[in-house]
C-alpha cells in the first residue's frame, strides 16, 4: 500500500513537472522558431497527459490497465503529427533559431526530464505498461534534450536551421520507438491478464 502511495505521488509530480515545462518550452519555441523545441514542448504536454491518465488508471484491474497502455501508445504519436506539419513548413526556409536560447531551454528540459526519470525509475517495473510508459517518456525526452543542446551548439558554429530540423526529426523517431515498446508491453500485460 505504501508503495502505491509513493507511486501515485511520483506520477503526480512527473505530470505537473511536464505540464509546467511545456509552457516554458512552447513559448521559447514560438519566439525563436525552433522545430526541435516545438516538438519537445508538444512531447511535454503529451507526457503530462500520459501521467495524469496513468494516475487515474493505477487502481484498475490489469486487463483494463493493458487497454489504457495500448491507448497511451497511440497518444505518444500525437507529437509526430504536429512535428510533420512544422517540419514541412521549415524545409522550405530552414532559418536557424537563436542558438543560446535553444541550448539553454534544452538544458532546462534536460534537468526536468532527468529529475522525472529519477523519480519514476524505482517504479518502472511496477504496474506493467502504464508506469513503463512514464519511464520511457522521461528517458527518451532526456536523450532528446541532449540532442537539442547539441543542435544549439552546432548552430553557434554553423549558422543554419538544419541542426534544429534534424533533431526535430530525431524526436519524432524516438516517439515512434517508445510507442511501439509501450504497445508491446501493454499487449503482453493483456495476454497475462487473460483467464
Amino acid at each position: 500500500m505504501a508503495q502505491n502511495i509513493g507511486l501515485r505521488r511520483a506520477i503526480l509530480f512527473v505530470g505537473v513537472a511536464n505540464l509546467s515545462y511545456f509552457f516554458v518550452e512552447f513559448w521559447v519555441a514560438r519566439q525563436i522558431n525552433s522545430i526541435s523545441l516545438f516538438a519537445d514542448s508538444i512531447d511535454f504536454l503529451e507526457d503530462a497527459a500520459v501521467n495524469f491518465l496513468i494516475l487515474i488508471a493505477l487502481g484498475w484491474p490489469a486487463k483494463i490497465r493493458a487497454f489504457v497502455g495500448m491507448f497511451l501508445s497511440g497518444v505518444l504519436l500525437i507529437p509526430a503529427v504536429a512535428l510533420v506539419w512544422a517540419v514541412w513548413q521549415k524545409f522550405a526556409t530552414p532559418t536557424p533559431p537563436e542558438p543560446w536560447l535553444l541550448s539553454g531551454t534544452g538544458l532546462g528540459a534536460l534537468v526536468v526530464n532527468l529529475v522525472c526519470a529519477f523519480v519514476i525509475a524505482q517504479y518502472r517495473h511496477h504496474e506493467g505498461s502504464l508506469v513503463k510508459a512514464a519511464f520511457l517518456s522521461a528517458r527518451n525526452d532526456a536523450l532528446a534534450n541532449i540532442a537539442i543542446i547539441g543542435a544549439g551548439l552546432v548552430t553557434l558554429l554553423w549558422l543554419s536551421g538544419w541542426p534544429d530540423l534534424i533533431v526535430g526529426i530525431g524526436i519524432l523517431i524516438m516517439n515512434l520507438d517508445a510507442a511501439q515498446a509501450i504497445w508491446k508491453a501493454a499487449r503482453d500485460e493483456h495476454t497475462l491478464a487473460e483467464p
